[in-house]
């Protein structure tokens, strides 16, 4: 049988599945449930592009179609059908809000959220925002959103419902251990620096230190400017902390890298087919060559991994904590027709120095294991002692 017949008689099904739950769908609506199914044309078009375009595993468009009738949203097909967290379809609103915070500014509430157990968690709140003045935690599971169950919605979900116009309020339901209670919150304009701390750690010895939190299209100005007053300092040695950086943007990490490393690949991507293309360093004025250490940890991801990788492989920093979280895969953004948009896992890649970190991360040169209470103490600047910060001190003093 031909491809085309093949494809026709898969589409036939869809269509006429789609319509017949279409009816069982809107009765569902009409009793204030969820809407399930949606637009096919948005169907067709994530089908097309997951079956020619993802990265590490075959799919089976049988098994697409299967998971949209079982779940009837194009989320549910994806996480059926597929072993891969990091593809994922966003409604226009998360779309939206996603472009939104790649530029660091956004109207919300200053949440960093995760999901746990199939529930919407706090990660950290984000100091100075409405969030942590409202006093919520790391741990705390968001229940329901302004009377919204969030149980097995996606993050993007969440993220967009929280999301919103400044000086607009609302109201989440937070479990903590066994209490349940309920927050009333007025979003603000949410600015978030992507280097919120530089300055000399040691005065003796020249000393610098600066924090990178996450990578968006401010980082690499940021990043410059910091690195400049410290050097109007005399900075003899320098330490960047990657710990708890989860990544971003992709091109905010390659300029970051592109600061330090020369004459070298600052990462190689990978195709579906094996084939590998190096992204080299391209010639700008670079960072004078001192010592240097990265901090990492677990939460070190990503777009964090890209920058550790290279200056470890090319010898330029050593690498002091935990290891890193082992995300060594690259989402393409599709914006679809219907405003919405797809991220999908196109390609891997390798460090620098042609290291695999999917799955595994990237191990520290010196390991210094904390407590998850000391752990979190150092997140939330409240720790008396940080023992990778000291041994990074011990580090650069012993090289100059």
């Amino acid at each position: 049988m031909g491809r085309r017949k093949v494809f026709a008689i898969i589409l036939v099904a869809l269509l006429s599945l789609t319509f017949i739950y279409a009816a069982y769908g809107a009765g569902l609506q009409d009793r204030g449930a969820e809407p399930r199914y949606e637009n096919i044309g948005t169907v067709l078009e994530v089908i097309a592009l997951v079956k020619t375009r993802h990265y590490y595993q075959p799919v089976n468009t049988l098994e697409l179609v299967k998971g949209y009738v079982a779940t009837g949203t194009i989320s549910g097909m994806l996480k059926t059908a597929l072993d891969d967290p990091y593809t994922r379809h966003m409604d226009a609103r998360a779309f939206e809000d996603m472009m939104n915070t790649t530029t660091g500014v956004y109207g919300g509430i200053g949440l960093s959220v995760g999901i746990l157990d199939d529930q919407v968690t706090i990660v950290s709140p984000i100091k100075g925002t409405p969030g942590e003045r409202a006093g919520l935690r790391r741990g705390d599971k968001i229940i329901a959103i302004d009377g919204r169950d969030t149980t097995h919605m996606t993050l993007d979900e969440a993220v967009s419902l929280m999301r919103g116009v400044p000086n607009t309020e609302l109201d989440l339901t937070i479990q903590r251990d066994e209490e349940v209670f309920d927050v009333h919150i007025v979003r603000e304009l949410i600015n978030v620096e992507s280097v919120p701390e530089f300055k000399l750690v040691d005065e003796d010895y020249r000393i610098g230190y600066v924090e990178i939190t996450n990578f968006s299209e401010r980082t690499h100005e940021e990043l410059v400017k910091a690195l400049e007053a410290l050097n109007n300092q005399n900075q003899q040695a320098l330490i960047i902390d990657l710990r708890f950086n989860p990544g971003g943007a992709l091109n905010a990490a390659l300029q970051v890298t592109n600061e330090f490393v020369s004459n070298a690949p600052l990462m190689w991507l990978e195709d579906k087919d094996g084939n590998r293309t190096s992204v080299d360093s391209v010639n700008s004025q670079k960072q004078p060559a001192i010592p240097m250490v990265v901090l990492i940890n677990g939460g070190s991801a990503s777009a964090s991994e890209i920058v550790a990788g290279a200056l470890q492989d090319n010898g330029l920093a050593t690498l002091v904590g935990t290891t890193t979280f082992g995300k060594g895969l690259v989402q393409s953004l599709y914006p679809l027709r219907d405003g919405s948009a797809l991220s999908l896992t196109e390609q891997g890649y390798l460090t620098s120095g042609g290291k695999d970190i999917n799955g595994v991360g990237i191990e520290p040169d010196i390991v210094v294991e904390v407590s998850l209470e000391e752990e979190e103490a150092i997140y939330l600047g409240e720790a008396e002692h940080d023992p990778q910060l000291e041994r990074a001190l011990e580090v650069l003093r012993a090289q100059l």
